[in-house]
């Protein structure tokens, strides 16, 4: 088993299809697995052998999936990285796994090369053209490595909110197994449909939900390198796109477009959000607007990724995570482990086919969070409904003790999205001298959006229990957000002078 047989199955059934396109130019399947060979034995040329590790760091464009389906192809291991590393972040994504290769976009060259100096590792700079002429004079390796169904695939690097990153080990049958399922029963996906590949292909919801998806699918996929509403909503009209995947922050920019009812989007199907919860308002203004349902997800990167979902062919739950996707179980857990009381709040834990083996050389950070029996524990708090949909309250690790009561962020971010004036809004903790920690929030407001802190604190007064509403209150132009666009709580800071109210 090898997850770059999706691609030998595409080719043999659709080589002349377009695979990939970034505006006029185009792959097609024959290419991708042509490229993709003379990869492996570009790679194999360089001494990289099967179970070694590769680095792959590039932006979406037609290279990625090249590169990443030819370092499956050999029998090597994937490590996706971030295009924005700095040097001494790349040094670590090499270090850490010990990686053989490098495979890096020429626009990120010298962080790539600061990152490997000194490393016993081959280095290859991509640079449309020249990396072409590479592939020319490269042997092919047209075979497809026969690998274990465990032999890790992917090693994703998990941010994490404290300490060095860990690479989650995800097998070809851990991908496989989510890809498939996805393809099939959860966004359903045809060898017809367009996709827009707004999310990085290097984060396991692009990676998997639309790259292997697609190819699975043999579907078509219109790149955009960096996120950009005007730009995703022209693609979206011009190549008739009809999926769309994205993370809350995208559909709030969407709707923030000021004329995106000029765009002609009517060829969306169905859209899909993950990565952080998707605010109810923005779900109903964007379902109000585009005249396309979206349906929410979750997954994590230990999950390869999805492990639920509001399915297309059942009810959707506004709000929900949906339920577990085929071949998944989940359920809630205390700090003990046993099941919390009916309808009261639990960490969710997650066991099945999709579950990483273990974080890549560190079996006591695996044995922290994966049992025994296979339970994952995520971290993530939720409740569940009598017709087994899971609702999202929040990060265990983001929850505000005030005065010892418990505050989730997410229900206070709820009410202050419905806020007109509001378009995006993170609620953290803050110390405090005599109830430990005090609820605040960060606010961009919309454009045109006029409001005080005051007035938004007396509005979610209004909404939420006395020890809930945000006592402090600031305004910034933009939140901090990763590279998929979730909001990274863990780098905001209230200013000095905030005040409580």
């Amino acid at each position: 088993m090898n997850l770059s047989t999706i691609l030998a199955d595409a080719v043999e059934q659709a080589p002349d299809k377009v695979a990939f396109k970034l505006d006029d130019a185009e792959l097609t399947y024959a290419a991708l697995d042509e490229a993709s060979a003379r990869v492996a034995g570009m790679l194999a040329a360089a001494g990289v052998g099967a179970g070694d590790r590769v680095g792959i760091m590039l932006p979406n464009v037609p290279y990625f999936p090249v590169a990443y389906y030819g370092v499956l192809r050999l029998g090597a291991i994937v490590v996706p990285m971030n295009v924005l590393l700095t040097g001494r972040e790349v040094r670590y994504y090499l270090e850490d796994p010990g990686a053989s290769a490098l495979i890096a976009w020429h626009g990120f060259e010298e962080a790539a090369r600061t990152g490997a100096d000194g490393l016993d590792l081959a280095t290859f700079v991509v640079a449309p053209g020249e990396f072409e002429r590479e592939l020319a004079a490269a042997e092919p390796r047209r075979e497809h490595a026969e690998r274990a169904d465990d032999d890790t695939a992917v090693i994703l690097y998990t941010s994490g909110t404290t300490g060095s990153p860990k690479g989650a080990e995800l097998t070809h049958a851990n991908m496989l197994s989510n890809c498939r399922t996805v393809t099939e029963s959860v966004i359903v996906v045809s060898e017809d449909d367009r996709l827009l590949g707004a999310l990085p292909l290097f984060h396991s919801f692009g990676q998997t939900c639309t790259m292997n998806v697609a190819v699975n699918a043999r579907a078509t996929v219109s790149l955009i390198p960096r996120f950009d509403p005007v730009k995703a909503l022209e693609i979206l009209e011009r190549d008739r796109i009809t999926i769309f995947e994205g993370v809350p922050t995208m559909y709030n920019a969407l709707l923030a477009v000021p004329d995106h009812g000029r765009y002609d989007t009517s060829a969306l199907r169905t859209c899909v959000s993950g990565g952080a919860s998707l605010p109810v308002q923005t779900l109903r203004s964007f379902d109000a607007e585009f005249g396309c349902q979206v349906l929410e997800g979750y997954g994590l990167s230990e999950t390869s990724p999805v492990a639920s979902f509001n399915h297309p062919d059942r009810e959707r739950k506004p709000g929900s995570i949906g339920t577990p996707i085929a071949g998944v179980e989940m359920r809630l857990v205390d700090d003990d482990g046993n099941p919390p009381p009916a309808g009261e709040p639990g960490e969710i834990a997650i066991r099945g086919e999709n579950v990483m083996k273990g974080y890549w050389e560190r079996p006591d950070a695996t044995a922290e969070v994966v049992d025994g029996d296979g339970w994952f524990r995520t971290g993530d708090v939720a409740t569940v409904d009598e017709d087994g949909f899971y609702f999202i309250v929040d990060r265990k690790k983001d929850m505000i003790i005030r005065g010892g009561y418990n505050v989730y962020p997410r229900e206070v971010e709820e009410v202050l999205y419905a806020h007109p004036a509001i378009l995006e809004a993170a609620v953290v903790g803050i110390p405090h001298p005599d109830l430990g920690e005090e609820v605040a929030a960060a606010v961009v407001l919309a454009e045109g959006g006029g409001a005080s802190a005051e007035e938004i604190r007396a509005y979610c007064k209004e909404q939420v229990a006395a020890y809930k509403y945000p006592r402090a209150i600031w305004f910034l132009d933009e939140l901090p957000k990763g590279p998929t666009g979730k909001i990274l709580k863990r780098e905001i800071e209230a200013p000095a002078d905030v005040s409580a109210g």
